[in-house]
Formats: C-alpha cells, sequence, structure tokens
C-alpha cells in the first residue's frame, strides 16, 4: 500500500513538475527493485541529459609490422577485448570500402591499428582465432565479415553486445542508447563520417576511435552484471 502512495505521488510530481524530480524518484524505485536497474529503452531527450564520454586513457596507433607484432603480444595476455573497426564512408550506391583501421581495447589502453601502414592481418590474425579471449562490440558480426574480406581467419570469441542486451529485453541495440540506459552518457559521433583510409588520422578521429572500442567493453562488462 505504501509503495502504490509513493507511486501515485511520485506520478503527480512528474506531470505538474521538472523532469529532475521525475529522474530523482525513478532512481529510488530502482534502488527499490519496484522498476528494473535500467530502463528497457531511451528517449532521444533523456539520452541529451547525460554528459558526453570520450575515452582519455593511453591510445597506442599501430602502423608497423614491428609495432603490431608488439602490441598483439600484450592484447593476447588479456580476456575482455572491446572491438570494433572503422571503413572510409560510402556515399554512393554500390559503393563500399573494406576497413581500414581495427581497434581494440584492453584494462588500460586502446591500440589501432592502421591496415593502410600494416597492409594485412598476419599479426592480428592471432587475436581473431583466439581462444581465451572474448572480443565484445556492437554489430560486430558486420565487422568480422568485412574482415574476411582483407583475408581469411577463422573468428572465435566474438560476441556481440546487442544479443546480451536483448535477453535483458532491452528494445534499443546501438551503441548510443545502450550506453546511455546502462553507463549514463553519451557518446559523440561526429567522427563518425570521416575518412579512416587518411595516411595521417586526426587526434579527433582517434579519440572517437578509441572511444567506440572503450565503450564496447565497459558495456559488456556492465551488462554481464544484469545477466543471472
Amino acid at each position: 500500500m505504501i509503495t502504490l502512495i509513493l507511486l501515485l505521488y511520485a506520478l503527480w510530481l512528474c506531470y505538474h513538475h521538472q523532469t529532475a524530480i521525475c529522474t530523482f524518484f525513478e532512481n529510488i524505485f530502482r534502488i527499490l527493485g519496484i522498476l528494473p536497474k535500467y530502463p528497457q529503452k531511451i528517449s532521444k531527450e533523456k539520452l541529451q541529459e547525460f554528459p558526453v564520454k570520450f575515452y582519455d586513457g593511453a591510445v597506442h596507433l599501430i602502423n608497423t609490422e614491428e609495432a603490431a607484432k608488439k602490441a598483439v603480444s600484450v592484447i593476447m595476455k588479456e580476456t575482455i577485448l572491446g572491438f570494433d573497426t572503422e571503413s572510409k564512408p560510402a556515399f554512393s550506391k554500390g559503393e563500399k570500402y573494406l576497413p581500414s583501421i581495427v581497434q581494440v581495447a584492453i584494462a588500460d589502453g586502446v591500440y589501432i591499428f592502421q591496415l593502410s601502414k600494416i597492409r594485412q592481418l598476419k599479426f592480428l590474425k592471432a587475436i581473431f582465432e583466439c581462444k581465451t579471449s572474448l572480443k565484445v562490440g556492437i554489430a560486430i558480426r558486420d565487422d568480422v565479415l568485412k574482415l574476411r574480406d582483407i583475408e581469411h581467419f577463422n573468428p572465435v570469441g566474438f560476441k556481440d553486445i546487442g544479443d546480451l542486451t536483448k535477453s535483458l529485453g532491452i528494445e534499443q541495440t546501438g551503441m548510443r542508447n545502450l550506453a546511455g540506459i546502462f553507463l549514463k552518457c553519451r557518446i559523440s559521433k561526429v567522427a563518425q563520417v570521416t575518412d579512416w583510409s587518411l595516411e595521417n588520422l586526426s587526434t579527433r578521429q582517434l579519440i572517437y576511435a578509441a572511444t567506440d572500442a572503450w565503450i564496447s567493453r565497459e558495456l559488456y562488462l556492465e551488462v554481464k552484471r544484469h545477466i543471472p
């Protein structure tokens, strides 16, 4: 009975007052277990309330075979990897490009492999086929298919975060929405449609690319907390 009275009072306040009050009661009800610990979906308006997050840790740009070999040896020691790729944007029908970079996030850094410089996947294949590491990301199947168009490999341990969130009843599977739902932050997509095949990537591009891989790893860790 007390719970019902609180709920009705909260609804009345939300109707007559500000969003902040509604958010306050929403958080209280989630703590009490009256509502799920995470919303099933998030609106554009709600998403705009969250702060924009960028990765501010160590970013390693890998553009030589020697550097790739050393980076892979470090990455292979990790068990959970945030994973993503970026390709040159296509603007015409039938136009498409293979991935220009591969991003891999570990606990204390992000490695960005510039494929135009390395020119092959022979070092990265060790990660892609590794049985002891989990590669997590959004729409990760598409990334794998595109990479296999560059060079064949047998993908092992790739996990789409969207599959996990669907099992929790989440309707939205995009990175921005999931970051808002689970991490209470907003991811900027300003640099998404830029030329990733450039020889010299800008600082803005590197931060964007690193953030996507880092957020993928953070999302996976947070989502797993809610799965029995």
